[in-house]
């Protein structure tokens, strides 16, 4: 297995082994999970993936997550993402897909709007557009390293609260159906998330976060925003543009990502996975103190 670095600090292409090596041989899954540790984000080119294979890679890891509902793939492990109808054709502008794939633009981590959150994510590209419909990268890692002393101490063990429905109702109001707001209550999560099998610590942050504790709403939002311009600022994420039959993986603990916009006359599909933490990933220490 090759190792090759894609950014500054963060993010590395897996070569020489695929999706299906991993979940068939432990020597390549404790390969490319050191891997994942280390470089917070793995590409995988030119795998055949099928959601069966993918399915397996990804459960290697752990436990996969049903997907919520209201999302195309509800009751499934398999979150699809694309602008199609059920009859495979181009959906308009302003239809709900379109306005979820705008939602996904905003800078967040899966899940930490729920009240297990993800490990990990493994998107593979099954269909791409001719231009644009990247994805872009930022390790919350990194940054946190980069702050001083004195502005950990601030917000270490701060809390914070996240709700789906606080990125969502940003794009509109009506994205969200009253059944997925009753699905999906606030949760709180501490401000950093330490990684257990190297001890670095990430910054726990996304668009889905709203509220700190011992904070105003004005002050609180204010201070979440500044942190994830400085988190994404220039020079400091990589924007990955997609071969049909690429596969990511990003460590939600440590990554911030969006997605980009692409021309609305062309299918854009993807897939899915989305791995739950467990006390073994850190989950307990980014629990609230009671």
């Amino acid at each position: 297995m090759d190792i090759v670095p894609l950014a500054e600090g963060f993010g590395a292409e897996i070569r020489g082994i695929d999706l299906i090596d991993v979940a068939s041989s432990g020597a390549a899954y404790d390969a490319v999970r050191a891997a994942f540790e280390a470089h917070s984000l793995l590409l995988f080119r030119d795998q055949t993936v099928s959601d069966d294979v993918q399915a397996a890679y990804s459960r290697a890891f752990g436990p996969l997550e049903i997907v919520k509902v209201g999302s195309i793939g509800h009751g499934t492990f398999y979150s699809r993402l694309n602008n199609l109808d059920d009859e495979g054709k181009i959906v308009p502008d302003g239809h709900r897909q379109i306005l979820r794939a705008r939602a996904n633009q905003l800078w967040h981590t899966d899940s930490s709007f729920k009240k297990t959150p993800a490990l990990a994510s493994v998107l593979s590209a099954r269909r791409v557009p001719a231009r644009g419909g990247e994805t872009e990268f930022a390790s919350t890692r990194l940054f946190w390293e980069s702050l001083l002393p004195a502005r950990q101490a601030q917000l270490r063990d701060r809390t914070v609260t996240h709700s789906y429905a606080n990125s969502r109702d940003q794009i509109d109001p009506e994205l969200m159906t009253k059944e997925e707001r009753a699905a999906l209550p606030p949760v709180r999560w501490r401000f950093t998330w330490r990684n257990p099998a190297n001890g670095r610590t990430a910054l726990y942050i996304a668009s889905h976060a709203y509220a700190v504790d011992g904070m105003g709403d004005n002050e609180a939002k204010a201070l979440l925003a500044e942190l994830i311009a400085q988190a994404t600022r220039p020079g400091a994420t990589y924007l990955h543009t997609w071969r049909q039959g690429d596969v990511m993986m990003w460590d939600n603990r440590a990554m911030l990502h969006r997605g980009r916009p692409w021309p609305l006359a062309e299918a854009r599909v993807m897939v899915r996975t989305t791995i739950q933490a467990s006390a073994a990933d850190g989950l307990d220490a980014l629990r609230p103190a009671a």
